[in-house]
C-alpha cells in the first residue's frame, strides 16, 4: 500500500512517499502523511517541511485501483471531501511545507504540490490533471487551486485537455517557484528548507498565518463543489469505463454518458 517515511534533518521534517512504481497516493498514504502531520506538528524543533518523493516520481496520483471499491456518489464525494480536507490541512499548516519535484506530479499528486506552500522542479518533470481522460475530474481541489496559480485561462486548458506541462513551464506560469536540473530538485528544496527553518520559529508561524489572509474568500464554496461534482461524475458510465480502461491498460472508449 505504501509508506510515507519521516525523518528530522537539522529542524526540517523530511517526509518521503515511497509507494512503487509510481508513488500512488492509496487511502492508506493519505491516512499516514496525516499523521506524520500530527508527529510534526508536536515536534518543536521542526520549523520546515520538505516533501519529496522516492524512485522516478513525485507521485503519478491516485491509486485509480481503490476508486472500483466505492459504490455509489456519495462514496466519491465523501473520499473527495477527505482528500480536500487533508490538502486543506498540509496548506494550512503551522510551518512551511516545500515540495521537490521530479519525474511527474499528475492528479492527485500535483494537487497535493499545489497545497503545498513553496514547489521546487526538475526541468523535464512532467505536471498535470489527466482526470478527464478516465472520464472523471479532479477531486482534491485542482479545480479551485490551478486557477490561482496559473489563471483561468490556462487552467482550462490543462484541465480539460489533461496534458501535462513540464517543469520549465510551470516555473514560468508561476506554478513552480524554481526549475532546475535533473537530480537537484531534492537539494535546493533542502536547501531552501534549511535557510528558512534558521528563522525563529513565532516569525514562521506569524507568516503562516498571514499570508492565507491573500486568499479570496470563495475558495471554500469552490471545493465543496467540486466535492459533490466529483461524487456525481464517479456515478457515470464514462468514470466506469475509464477507470476499467485504466486497469486493463487500454484506451477508454467513452460515451459521454
Amino acid at each position: 500500500m505504501g509508506t510515507l517515511t519521516y525523518e528530522l534533518n537539522e529542524n526540517v521534517a523530511v517526509l518521503t512517499i515511497q509507494s512503487p512504481p509510481a508513488n500512488a497516493l492509496s487511502s492508506t498514504l493519505l491516512k499516514d502523511l496525516d499523521e506524520k502531520l500530527d508527529e510534526i506538528e508536536t515536534d518543536n524543533n521542526a520549523k520546515a517541511v520538505l516533501l519529496k518523493g522516492e524512485g522516478k516520481f513525485f507521485s503519478a496520483g491516485a491509486d485509480i485501483k481503490e476508486f472500483t471499491s466505492l459504490q455509489n456518489a456519495s462514496d466519491y464525494q465523501f473520499l473527495s471531501e477527505r482528500g480536500q480536507k487533508l490538502f486543506d490541512r498540509v496548506e494550512n499548516f503551522s510551518i512551511p511545507v516545500i515540495a521537490a519535484i521530479h519525474g511527474a506530479a499528475l492528479g492527485g499528486g500535483l494537487e497535493l504540490a499545489m497545497s503545498c506552500h513553496i514547489r521546487i522542479v526538475t526541468e523535464s518533470a512532467k505536471l498535470g490533471l489527466p482526470e478527464l481522460t478516465l472520464g472523471i475530474i479532479p477531486g482534491f481541489a485542482g479545480t479551485q487551486r490551478l486557477p490561482r496559480y496559473v489563471g483561468s485561462a490556462k487552467a482550462y486548458e490543462m484541465i480539460l485537455s489533461g496534458q501535462p506541462i513540464s517543469g520549465t513551464e510551470a516555473a514560468q506560469l508561476g506554478l513552480a517557484n524554481h526549475a532546475v536540473g535533473e537530480e537537484e530538485a531534492h537539494e535546493k528544496a533542502m536547501k531552501l528548507a534549511t535557510v528558512i527553518a534558521a528563522k525563529s520559529k513565532p516569525t514562521i508561524n506569524s507568516v503562516m498565518q498571514l499570508i492565507p489572509y491573500a486568499k479570496t474568500s470563495q475558495f471554500a464554496d469552490g471545493v465543496r463543489e467540486e466535492a459533490k461534482t466529483f461524487g456525481e461524475i464517479f456515478g457515470s458510465n464514462d468514470a466506469k469505463e475509464g477507470v476499467q480502461a485504466f486497469i486493463e491498460k487500454r484506451k477508454p472508449n467513452f460515451k459521454d454518458k
